[in-house]
């Protein structure tokens, strides 16, 4: 007759092998920050480049790319170390399509380098090159935390999503601004792209300090970027109040992209400080994990060593074994006359995973919400990009100020729109 503890070590076997993946996950998020900063860094080089028809910055742009082949090439060493085979658990098709889009943008990287070399693409155009190969990135960092089974990783790898992406967004108004100061004259569709991309660092960061506040640990918690410094306050103002088509200096460009890198270089090392707790963290987890397994092999060891008799109903229904909460809908285990202090060891511990196992369903369900949450805006703005021929900032006002107006959560005006989706007519040519 079988026993429920080779069960339970098998379990935790899966367990172990679980947060051994979600350590290599961690570590190839880690790679790819440091892709992403160097992207992030190249693009505004680029636009000051273009913006400024080759007269600044493309000596500086050339040692960029130099440093960003070096991340690439990191990276890719770090993706070749992930298990493809079809039976890896939690490597999902979502994941590994985002891996191979990315490696697409990867290889096309040259051509987009190519075009800003010889100056035949506008900023905005490269701009949006560069924003999609970033966002691929991104995208394989939200697939990461939307399939980690800890919920603890879960929920640092979220809150670090946030983070990392609000970084983005800050990334994307160095560029923005890099571009009008290059070129010396003020342009409206930009100007609010750059309210947009501010307000966006806004809620990102106010959804990473939730997080870490809530569920982080206190270093998580203390780790939020400092203010603006006053310069690039007053940068901001110049950029954002200028009348449309207005003159711009264009000698504060190198200026507004020097105090826009303090503050995105001020990112990064947080970014990197948060890396660097959550490989610890899985580091912890595994070594818990690696101490529950042995206990449970000694036991299991005992068990084989005794033979006394043992009332099995009394081990399972008896008034000693009952535990309060318990899931009534656990499969219960069939003891094999083991002894009664070992029967009870591993009564209690099925019981105690089954408490586990539903805590743990209930945290990642919670964790989830918000990556779902996410998901639902950003097709609700795709939607409405796509039938309304609206910019992604536009796009995102409207479902603002849908909520608004209807009194509702703006992942609830998301859902209803996307119900209509098929009712909506189709989008003149």
């Amino acid at each position: 007759m079988n026993s429920g503890l080779p069960f339970l070590i098998a379990a935790k076997l899966c367990d172990i092998a679980e947060l051994q993946r979600l350590a290599l996950t961690s570590s190839l998020v880690d790679a790819m920050g440091h892709l992403i900063h160097a992207l992030q860094r190249e693009r505004g080089m680029s636009n000051l480049v273009l913006g400024s028809q080759g007269a600044r910055c493309q000596q500086a742009l050339r040692a960029q790319v130099h440093d960003t082949g070096l991340c690439e090439q990191a990276l890719r060493q770090r993706l070749s170390d992930l298990d493809t085979a079809p039976s890896s658990r939690g490597h999902g098709a979502r994941l590994f399509s985002r891996i191979a889009y990315v490696l697409q943008g990867l290889d096309a990287l040259p051509l987009l380098r190519k075009q800003v070399e010889q100056l035949t693409w506008t900023p905005a155009r490269a701009t949006a090159a560069y924003i999609r190969l970033i966002n691929g990135l991104l995208a394989v960092v939200f697939e990461a935390a939307d399939s980690a089974s800890d919920p603890l990783i879960s929920r640092r790898l979220v809150a670090l999503f946030n983070f990392m992406q609000a970084k983005e967004f800050a990334g994307q108004e160095r560029a923005t601004g890099s571009a009008l100061f290059a070129a010396g004259q003020a342009e409206p569709v930009a100007q609010q792209r750059l309210l947009h991309l501010i307000e966006s660092q806004e809620r990102c960061l106010q959804v990473f300090q939730d997080f870490t506040r809530e569920h982080g640990s206190p270093s998580w918690a203390d780790s939020s970027p400092a203010s603006p410094p006053a310069v690039l306050e007053r940068l901001r103002r110049i950029l954002c109040t200028a009348p449309a088509a207005g003159p711009l200096d264009t000698g504060l460009s190198q200026t507004w992209f020097d105090a826009c890198t303090e503050c995105i270089d001020a990112m990064k090392r947080t970014e990197e400080q948060l890396c660097a707790g959550l490989r610890t963290l899985c580091k912890e987890r595994i070594a818990t994990a690696t101490a529950d397994l042995i206990a449970h092999q000694q036991l299991l060891e005992r068990a084989a060593d005794l033979a006394a008799p043992f009332d099995e109903a009394a081990s399972f229904f008896g008034a000693e074994a009952s535990v309060v909460g318990v899931d009534q809908h656990a499969a219960p285990v069939i003891g094999q006359g083991y002894g009664p202090q070992v029967e009870r060891s591993i009564l209690e511990l099925v019981q105690d995973q089954a408490r586990r196992l539903q805590a743990v369903s209930d945290e990642l369900e919670t964790v989830r919400a918000s990556l779902n949450e996410r998901r639902l805006i950003e097709r609700a703005k795709g939607l409405l990009m796509a039938h309304r021929s609206l910019r992604e900032d536009e796009a995102h006002k409207t479902l603002r100020q849908m909520a608004m107006n209807q009194n509702r959560r703006i992942v609830d005006v998301a859902e209803a729109l996307l119900a209509m989706a098929e009712v909506l007519p189709e989008r003149s040519r």
